[in-house]
């Protein structure tokens, strides 16, 4: 059952790749997969957890946790499955909350306050504007709300959906490596930051420039290839008349803007997960944009009401990432995913290289259990350590390395970050162009940032 569970995950993921050449939802594979890889965990519990391959079975074990059949099946249902599913609800109710947030600011056409005052028609010059304000605002919101804000804004400045696609895919990029170099930017550089492996000054001074790099070549490359004007969709006639006045949608679009703005501020005050704050911000919207609908006449009550709203969230692209998260929770929890951190380890020692490689398979499953794996392997060395340890200690190379290959390296596929999984919901970008056009490019990115810190490291 152990080794039946990886081959449903590979056959799983092909079906993903191949979506649109077999016509079937990536969301209806992907919660198969998720919620099959749990069903055979449970039925072969009793065999995989006797490899010995899961720790946290170990620790279930050593903390006098119950055996046999009755024991396991508490440990999988009460213990294993609650954990996942306490971190993949609240990604899942964060990403719903921004989407929400996001459509409420575009149903008041609060985006065309933004749009209409960029003037910029030629698709190198935008590219590079949207890539550097999508690489500095991930560091203050994180990657996942930047990127949906940004592909909002280029759905209402760009008509031409492979064009949208380039510059979806270039704002992928940049909001992982934007959320690389920032303490709150990414979900691996919060863990590393709130286990004491990094601190936020260090982290930002050692790992902005290679960040930078892993944005700005691919970005050079794009500006290069994207030639011409930009074609500007055009405005709907009842995107006139839906408003009488202008003031309504600078309030709705201030609103959105300080609700994101303050997720990471609640965060750090309270130390609650960020989706408590994202879901704070979304109920004040929606108590404030009912209480001021009682003015508005019936239709337009209906049309900008959040709960009418809601029904345009792109479910399916929430429904696709639980499937994935729950799938990878699976393979972590069964062992797997310790079985890969250990091979790694024992026949790649170089804390380079190893990095690497935790980089590109954080663009093939999610970077949360690779990073946690590779967490719990490697203590923290105390400060004054020698030879090798020096690299483990607080804001040692390989911690500081291990969040920047972390945070980039999943953009070099497209369901390879929650990043990339919503701009490929929000934009149906196929999974086989990104691979085919932006892939080597992300690529190249990652890889220009690893020899920058490599390079750091050897002359300073």
């Amino acid at each position: 059952m152990y080794y039946l569970m990886l081959e449903v995950f590979i056959f799983g993921y092909i079906l993903i790749v191949l979506e649109h050449n077999i016509h079937i939802n990536k969301a209806a594979t992907a919660l198969i997969m998720g919620a099959g890889l749990w069903a055979l965990y449970a039925i072969g519990a009793d065999d995989i957890l006797q490899l010995g391959f899961s720790e946290s079975w170990k620790l279930w074990l050593d903390g006098g946790g119950e055996t046999g059949h009755e024991g396991i099946i508490h440990f999988i249902v009460h213990h294993e499955l609650t954990e996942h599913l306490s971190e993949i609800a609240s990604i899942v109710f964060f990403l719903m909350g921004a989407m929400t947030i996001v459509e409420v600011i575009d149903e008041y056409q609060g985006f065309r306050i933004i749009t209409n005052r960029i003037k910029v028609t030629q698709k190198s010059k935008l590219l590079v504007i949207m890539s550097l304000l999508t690489f500095f605002l991930s560091a203050a919101l994180d990657n996942l709300t930047t990127t949906i804000v940004i592909v909002a804004v280029l759905n209402k400045l760009i008509k031409d959906d492979e064009t949208r696609w380039y510059f979806a895919s270039m704002v992928v990029i940049s909001a992982n490596a934007g959320g690389a170099w920032s303490p709150i930017g990414d979900v691996t550089t919060i863990m590393l930051w709130i286990g004491g492996q990094i601190t936020a000054l260090k982290i930002i001074e050692e790992i902005f420039m290679p960040s930078l790099v892993a944005m700005v070549l691919p970005m050079i490359v794009l500006a290069f290839k994207l030639k011409g004007e930009i074609d500007t969709p055009d405005i709907h006639e009842d995107e006139n008349t839906a408003f009488i006045k202008l003031r309504d949608r600078i309030i709705v679009l201030v609103m959105g803007i300080a609700a994101l703005l303050f997720v990471p501020v609640i965060k750090s005050y309270t130390h609650l997960p960020p989706f408590i704050g994202m879901l704070l911000g979304l109920g004040v919207m929606w108590f404030m944009t009912d209480f001021k609908l009682h003015n508005k006449t019936a239709h337009d009550k209906r049309k900008l009401n959040v709960g009418h709203i809601l029904k345009k969230i792109d479910m399916p692209t929430v429904l696709f990432l639980m499937g994935i998260l729950l799938a990878v929770g699976a393979l972590s929890s069964a062992g797997h995913l310790n079985v890969l951190a250990g091979f790694m380890q024992e026949h790649f020692t170089d804390i380079y290289l190893q990095n690497t490689l935790i980089g590109i398979l954080s663009a093939i499953v999610d970077n949360v259990p690779i990073v946690a794996a590779f967490m719990g392997m490697y203590p923290i060395a105390e400060a004054g350590a020698t030879g090798e340890m020096t690299n483990f200690v607080v804001d040692g190379k390989f911690w500081e390395m291990l969040a920047y290959c972390s945070g980039t390296g999943g953009s070099i596929l497209i369901i390879g970050s929650a990043a990339g999984v919503a701009a490929m919901g929000m934009e149906h970008i196929s999974f086989t162009w990104y691979l085919k056009n932006i892939a080597w490019i992300a690529a190249l990115g990652y890889l220009g940032g690893i020899s920058l810190f490599y390079l750091e490291m050897l002359f300073m």
